[in-house]
């Protein structure tokens, strides 16, 4: 089969096409026949060297797939729900740039009804993360405020529509007039323009000196003590990501005066049964949103799958709105 490779650590450059053997299923899981396949930030951190797979994991990237079930155990498709030659969109530890993947049973789920496998293929990564961290871990509730720091990433326009179809105020930051446009666009309340503006002071002028009750963060860094400085009583802060570096300092007295939760998460090395059940509330409260058009997916760019390279470079400089998708010919 083709598949794209991780050649050395290092750019976009490093990602070449390369003949792989096709993986075989084994208990548990079914094989794939991949169309398309999810591109996200874990890539690029492991294509730099700095996110290994875990172990016993393919070493080809990729952590969310569309395509149809080829081989696995009848029965255990059956009993979930699945069977085999459906289409189906699958979130999978590695080995997602390729025409054939090995995904296990319980993290995959029906294409939603009218959408497309690209469309699908854009879904599994960031819907498991926003569900896990905002809903799970972060406990948003309706009438709460909900902000997202990057609303214009996939994981930003995901929680962006899931929030506000669960009740939930959205305020957003995002880098240009233009982003802070397209997250308005997608259902975000208010949106903040973190360049131009201080996002906390912006926060709590908008909520009248409240504050959040949730901050899903993809920075961390200098980000934590002023998204502290934001957070309304009994607030949590939901961490899913460093790009702003690991360290930080906060205003400890703020975290004990309300109450606040600081938490965060990876879900990649996380157990199977982690996962399903993920996949289990996505499948009862988000999948009819997806099927009446309520959610939808947002792809920026699709790229055939050899020019991985072009895609990694888009998703760098920082220029997309939503998810890039990879796509394999029949």
């Amino acid at each position: 089969m083709q598949a794209i490779e991780i050649t050395a650590f290092g750019g976009p450059d490093v990602l070449r096409p390369a003949e792989r053997p096709v993986p075989v299923a084994g208990a548990g899981e079914v094989l794939l026949r991949v169309s398309a396949s999810g591109v996200n930030r874990p890539d690029v951190l492991q294509r730099k060297g700095h996110y290994a797979p875990p172990p016993g994991t393919s070493d080809i990237p990729g952590l969310e797939v569309a395509g149809v079930i080829e081989a696995g155990d009848a029965a255990a498709l059956a009993a979930a729900g699945l069977a085999l030659g459906q289409r189906v969109c699958a979130l999978v530890a590695g080995g997602g740039y390729a025409q054939w993947c090995v995904a296990p049973i319980a993290q995959c789920l029906p294409v939603p009804a009218g959408l497309t496998d690209v469309q699908a293929a854009s879904l599994p990564e960031t819907f498991f993360t926003v569900w896990s961290n905002v809903f799970d871990r972060g406990r948003l509730q309706a009438g709460e405020v909900l902000l997202v720091q990057g609303g214009s990433s996939g994981i930003g326009v995901a929680a962006i529509q899931l929030a506000r179809a669960f009740g939930a105020t959205v305020i957003v930051t995002a880098g240009s007039a233009e982003k802070c446009s397209a997250c308005l666009a997608l259902g975000a309340h208010h949106a903040i323009d973190y360049r131009s503006q201080d996002f906390s002071a912006e926060v709590l002028r908008l909520t009248n000196g409240r504050g959040a009750d949730v901050v899903l963060d993809m920075v961390a860094g200098d980000y934590v003590a002023r998204e502290v400085a934001c957070l309304a009583e009994d607030g949590r802060l939901v961490i899913i990501a460093v790009q702003g570096g690991t360290a930080a300092s906060l205003d400890a007295g703020l975290v004990l005066r309300r109450r606040l939760t600081i938490t965060g998460s990876t879900l990649r090395a996380r157990p199977v049964a982690f996962k399903a059940g993920i996949a289990r509330a996505l499948q009862a409260r988000v999948w009819p949103l997806l099927a009446a058009g309520a959610v939808v997916p947002v792809v920026h760019s699709v790229f055939p799958a050899a020019q991985a390279g072009e895609a990694h470079a888009l998703m760098e400089s920082n220029q997309h709105v939503g998810k890039i998708v990879l796509t394999w010919n029949p």
